[in-house]
C-alpha cells in the first residue's frame, strides 16, 4: 500500500501502512536494542501506540518517520524507566531476602525488658527518654530536675542495665 495514499477519514488505510513498514521498524529496532526479546517488545509496544494514535495521524507526514518517532520515543522512555530500576533484583526479592530474627534476640529482648522494669521508675523514664530522642534539656524539663541529674540517671541506668543482662559496657 503506498502511504502517500492514505485517507484522512479511514484509520484501517493507516493500519495497512503501519503493517507495511514493519520490515523497516525491526531494523530500526535491531539499532536501538540487544536482545530479540527487547526489540519484539519495542516493535509491539510501538504498534500498539500508533494504532492508539492513529486518528491523530496527517497523511501529509511521513508514516515511517512518524514511526520511527514513535519507537524512539518508547525506547526512550523505556531506558529511562530501567536505569531507575535496581539491577539484578527481581521483584520481592527484598521481601524474600530478610529473616526472621533468631530466638536469640527474642530472649535478648525479653531480657532487657524485665531488667528495665527492675530499674528505679525515676531512671527508666529518664533513660526511655534519651533513648527515644529526646535532649538532655528537654528530658530535664520533663522530669522536672536539673540536666546534671539527668545526665547522672542516665549514665547510672546504662550501668545498671549492662550489669544485669551481663554484658559490661554494651549498652
Amino acid at each position: 500500500m503506498d502511504i502517500s495514499r492514505v485517507s484522512q477519514d479511514g484509520t484501517a488505510s493507516v493500519h495497512g501502512a503501519i503493517e507495511a513498514q514493519l520490515p523497516a521498524l525491526r531494523r530500526f529496532a535491531q539499532r536501538l536494542t540487544r536482545s530479540a526479546s527487547d526489540r519484539e517488545d519495542l516493535i509491539q509496544e510501538t504498534v500498539m501506540r500508533a494504532l492508539r494514535s492513529a486518528h491523530q495521524f496527517r497523511p501529509e507526514t511521513a508514516l515511517r518517520s512518524w514511526l520511527f518517532t514513535i519507537m524512539r520515543n518508547t525506547f526512550n522512555t523505556e531506558y529511562r524507566r530501567r536505569s531507575r530500576e535496581t539491577v539484578g533484583l527481581d521483584d520481592g526479592f527484598a521481601e524474600r531476602a530478610g529473616i526472621a530474627a533468631p530466638q536469640e534476640w527474642a530472649v535478648r529482648r525479653s531480657e532487657l525488658r524485665m531488667a528495665l522494669r527492675r530499674l528505679p521508675a525515676c531512671s527508666r523514664r529518664t533513660l526511655l527518654l534519651v533513648a527515644m530522642g529526646v535532649s538532655y534539656i528537654d528530658a530535664a524539663r520533663l522530669c522536672d530536675c536539673e540536666i546534671g541529674t539527668v545526665k547522672s540517671r542516665v549514665n547510672r541506668a546504662r550501668k545498671m542495665l549492662a550489669d544485669e543482662i551481663g554484658r559490661p559496657g554494651a549498652l
